[in-house]
């Protein structure tokens, strides 16, 4: 076993979920990722917890997917949130060998699981339990990434194996400062859209707690606030779809038009409930370590110079979607804008405040090795 597995492990049991003597974790295992499932036992058992485990697949889960009916996902539902309810923790490490093992499946019954599992997921892990979400570095990232595998094992490693007590307090400050705006506006090739974050950053960073690798501060957007365009030069992947050149418009809050190079599929996924069509979440990506394109939301959203505008689920607009999608503002990628209230802080992906400029690559990169 890769001994950086270890290191990992130990990070996510100790500060993503600090799991408490006594405490309950389920270590929910994807598609053999057996040697991290094990480190996060071992790491589990050594402070004091007691570690639950599920082993799962992509392609027996599509069957569950394929034939998915209300009354069945009903009593998935029932025993799934009884299991859940006794733990205090949840850590799920997804390992995917094929991106798109759930394309083709009939949206109607996607539509179905969806309603039932993110009752479980969004209604008793995350506001119930210390949760953290992992990816595990295989052949099929690398490709994803067009690394060779041992190249993208070390870019897995180096962005997930951070610090992320030193970035919390060096986020704290654009935290903050979110916390006091009102008026988001982003700029960008084929984008301008505004809208309103009053009141929905805590102002308290959390990097590290929930998704690993981390590097985003992130907050809910008020319903019915954003108005304009917005177009997104990242591809992003969903229910087995890779989905590029995704284009909105919003009117007071709602998606009224969407394309991209599977319009049909994208519109389908946004009709899977009524607040499917709003936005859910704006978030700014400043991961230093992570710098290209995966294919994988997780590493994706992270990026740094990047931004992400998501439509579906929050804590002020339940849905039974999240959907991630990035924007890169790197120059390379045709650059682009975010301004606070009337405020520019951000430019090309490179923050331009005297605050907010320790978050950029150059300050943050040796500030998170302790070379400062």
């Amino acid at each position: 076993m890769d001994q950086r597995f270890n290191q990992l492990a130990a990070q996510v049991i100790g500060y993503s979920v600090s799991l408490k003597p006594g405490e309950k974790v389920l270590i929910d295992v994807w598609d053999g990722a057996d040697d991290l499932g094990t480190a996060l036992m071992e790491a589990a058992y050594a402070a004091g917890g007691m570690p639950f485990v599920t082993h799962q697949s992509m392609r027996m889960n599509r069957s569950v997917i394929a034939h998915a009916t209300d009354a069945y996902m009903q009593d998935w539902l029932r025993y799934e949130s009884y299991r859940m309810r006794e733990m205090d923790a949840y850590i799920v490490v997804r390992k995917k060998e094929n991106l798109n093992e759930w394309a083709g499946i009939d949206p109607e019954r996607m539509a179905v699981f969806e309603k039932y599992y993110s009752q479980l997921h969004f209604g008793i892990r995350i506001p119930k339990t210390k949760w953290c979400v992992l990816r595990y570095p295989n052949a099929a990232m690398a490709q994803q990434a067009g690394m060779s595998t041992e190249e993208f094992e070390d870019y897995y490693f180096r962005a997930c194996c951070l610090d992320y007590r030193r970035m919390c307090k060096r986020v704290e400050p654009l935290a903050k400062l979110a916390a006091r705006t009102d008026r988001v506006r982003i700029v960008a090739p084929g984008t301008d859209i505004t809208f309103s974050v009053k009141g929905q950053c805590a102002g308290v960073p959390r990097c590290g707690q929930r998704n690993v690798p981390c590097g985003e501060m992130g907050m809910p957007v008020v319903v019915d606030s954003a108005n304009g365009e917005i177009t997104y030069n990242v591809p992003s992947e969903i229910q087995g779809t890779v989905f590029r050149d995704i284009h909105l418009v919003l009117k007071n809050g709602l998606i009224v038009e969407a394309t991209s190079s599977d319009t049909k599929r994208m519109n389908e996924i946004l009709d899977t409930d009524a607040n499917a069509r709003r936005i859910g979440e704006f978030a700014i990506g400043f991961n230093p370590f992570l710098t290209r394109t995966t294919v994988d939301t997780i590493f994706d959203e992270k990026r740094a110079k990047t931004l992400h505008f998501t439509p579906g689920n929050s804590e002020i607009n339940p849905s039974a979607i999240h959907w991630d999608i990035v924007q890169s503002h790197a120059k390379e990628d045709g650059g682009g804008e975010i301004w606070f209230d009337g405020v520019l802080i951000r430019k090309d992906g490179l923050f331009v405040t005297e605050e907010l400029k320790p978050l950029n690559p150059e300050q943050l990169i040796p500030y998170l090795l302790g070379e400062d």
